[in-house]
């Protein structure tokens, strides 16, 4: 006898032989022995699962000699005949080849006559999403009421592309792929019965590349045999197949957990050179990656993988070197890497540059906890406020005291580093006695200050828009609010009906209820003021305070223009950017983002 490959020499003849698909293999049988027999199955999974293999056992449980009967004999003469394709009552018919409506019409005439030795007549038709429109519909009716001894059983690797009205007419049994264990299991048993050494790692290198297919492990382990003959090491099955292995693998997902960039990209250079397929490279890193995060989440469940021993110990030393979060960031840059690689015409240079972002994920800080540092940033500026001392969103340099006997060389403006001075400081004996206000006006300032504050409390973004703009006037029916020329471009992202609502209802609140708003384009020093504005400090000499307390040195940031002339008026003052580069909030927002100082301006 011609020689017969190991997938067809081993072939599952009875439901219990067939391995991995016990949910199918249990409900037909269980259907047998019930009497609950359908008309239409369809078998639909990945290749080499045994889709057709389950058709044909159905088929012999149906038609043996005294069946149906699940449990039948595997020498039975019916039995041999379908196993051997040679039953006139078992017809098995290739759906890419005859996809017409001519092999429908002829299969609709054939099926109206009774079966010539067996119980049932039985059409078997492989790959049945091959079959044309046209071909379906032709078959529906017949599909849908059969003669009483007609059975058709479909087999496909893509339902998809089956109609849904013959889905509608037929029992799906979907095939999942064949786990590890059961793979290098049952190739175990083939060894032995073929006179075949083989070690574990070999096993679970074959089963690796099988990727959930039995047939495709059975395949390998036969070519296997010719290249190696009686003995087979788990190098024989790497070389041929350009598979990686385990322990390189483990090496390379260490070095990326631990940060060694030079050790990763050494050993991804060494996989290059040995001819290791590159984009089942990736493929294996995302798969232990999952099996890592699964480890950590479930706190070391193995039930949840399918792993050996000797993975198990890798993924229990791995688990510690990152968090599940860092784990997870590294598998979003593989899995982005592994659908690029179809398109790129270098995938080293790739598979390098998404090995080193891996890396660079690990310490990512997530958006959420840089809003909650934000927020916190903010209540602590809030609570330093409120205690009388400047903001820490203000940088130091911009806080001063003017005192009554400060000399007109040195009284620096009041002046946040984010807005332009207003006005120039002035000392207190300088300063003009305020205007009476009638007792019904509110302090524009004030009235601005409590509106922001109660637009802070609903959204802190809507404030951080409006943080730059300044009052204009207000009569109590109208609140106009300005935007310096500079911050001209502010005006297209606050002025919009949410804004407006949210402000109206925020000045109800304060008293002065069926009020708009309107924003205009003016300059802070253009407002005529009864008052000095926020960003002018005018007080009273301050008492002697311990060095321990003592506020900030005044204007650090600001210093006079060069060969300005003395006078007893205030003197202008410049924006110092170096200064304003080492205030230590800036330092801290820069460490925070990660990020560079690319511009300021007063």
């Amino acid at each position: 006898m011609s020689y017969q490959v190991i997938a067809r020499k081993y072939r599952p003849q009875r439901f219990a032989d067939v391995v991995g698909q016990e949910h199918v293999s249990q409900t037909l049988a269980n259907a047998i022995a019930s009497g609950r027999i359908a008309h239409a199955y369809l078998f639909c999974g990945p290749r080499g699962t045994g889709k057709t293999t389950l058709a044909r056992i159905f088929a012999k449980a149906l038609n043996c000699t005294g069946g149906p009967m699940a449990d039948f004999d595997v020498a039975d003469s019916r039995c041999v005949e379908i196993a051997e394709g040679r039953s006139l009552d078992v017809l098995e018919i290739d759906g890419a080849s005859n996809n017409g409506v001519e092999q429908v019409r002829e299969l609709r005439e054939t099926c109206k006559f009774s079966p010539a030795t067996s119980k049932f007549k039985i059409y078997i038709i492989d790959e049945v999403h091959m079959l044309s429109t046209a071909a379906f519909n032709a078959l529906l009716k017949t599909l849908e009421e059969p003669p009483a001894h007609v059975k058709f059983m479909f087999a496909t690797t893509d339902p998809e592309k089956v109609l849904p009205t013959i889905l509608s007419r037929c029992q799906r049994f979907d095939l999942r792929r064949i786990p590890a264990a059961l793979i290098v299991s049952h190739l175990t048993s083939i060894a032995q019965q073929e006179g075949v050494k083989i070690d574990d790692a070999a096993l679970h290198a074959i089963a690796r590349g099988a990727d959930g297919g039995m047939r495709d492990a059975e395949s390998t382990l036969d070519q296997l045999i010719s290249f190696c003959g009686n003995e087979i090491a788990e190098p024989d099955v790497l070389s041929m197949f350009g598979l990686t292995a385990r322990a390189q693998l483990l090496a390379l997902t260490r070095a990326v957990l631990a940060g060694e960039v030079d050790t990763t990209l050494r050993e991804l250079n060494d996989l290059a050179k040995s001819g290791k397929d590159l984009g089942r490279l990736v493929t294996d890193l995302l798969n232990h990656f999952r099996n890592l995060l699964i480890f950590q989440v479930s706190k070391g469940d193995l039930k949840l993988l399918e792993v050996s021993e000797a993975e198990a110990a890798a993924l229990a030393t791995q688990a510690k070197l990152a968090p599940s979060d860092a784990v997870t960031r590294v598998m979003e840059v593989l899995s982005d890497c592994e659908g690029r690689l179809r398109d790129t015409t270098s995938k080293k240079i790739l598979i390098e540059v998404s090995l080193l972002k891996a890396i660079q994920a690990r310490h990512a800080t997530p958006i959420d906890a840089v809003l909650k540092q934000l927020q916190q940033l903010r209540t602590e500026a809030a609570g330093t406020s409120a205690g009388g001392l400047p903001p820490p969103s203000v940088p130091p340099a911009a806080a001063t005291v003017v005192s009554k006997t400060a000399t007109p060389a040195s009284p620096p403006p009041n002046v946040s580093a984010y807005e332009k001075p207003a006005v120039p400081a002035m000392t207190l004996a300088e300063t003009p006695a305020p205007a009476p206000k009638s007792s019904g006006a509110p302090d524009l300032d004030t009235l601005w200050s409590q509106t922001l504050e109660a637009v802070g409390r609903v959204s802190q973004f809507m404030r951080s828009q409006l943080i730059e703009a300044h009052p204009v006037a207000f009569n109590g029916k109208l609140l106009t609010i300005g935007f310096d020329p500079e911050f001209a471009e502010h005006l297209a992202l606050v002025d919009n009906s949410r804004n407006h609502a949210v402000l109206q209802t925020k000045l109800a609140e304060l008293g002065h209820p069926h009020c708009q708003v309107k924003f205009v384009k003016a300059e802070a020093s253009a407002r005529p003021v009864s008052v000095p504005p926020p960003s002018v400090a005018v007080t009273a000499a301050p008492p002697e305070v311990p060095t321990a307390t003592r506020p900030p040195e005044p204007a650090a940031a600001l210093k006079p223009i060069p060969g300005a002339a003395k006078t007893d008026a205030p003197q202008p003052f410049v924006f110092d950017k170096e200064n304003y580069k080492n205030d230590p909030l800036i330092k801290k927002a820069l460490e925070i983002f990660k990020g560079t100082l690319v511009a300021a301006r007063p």
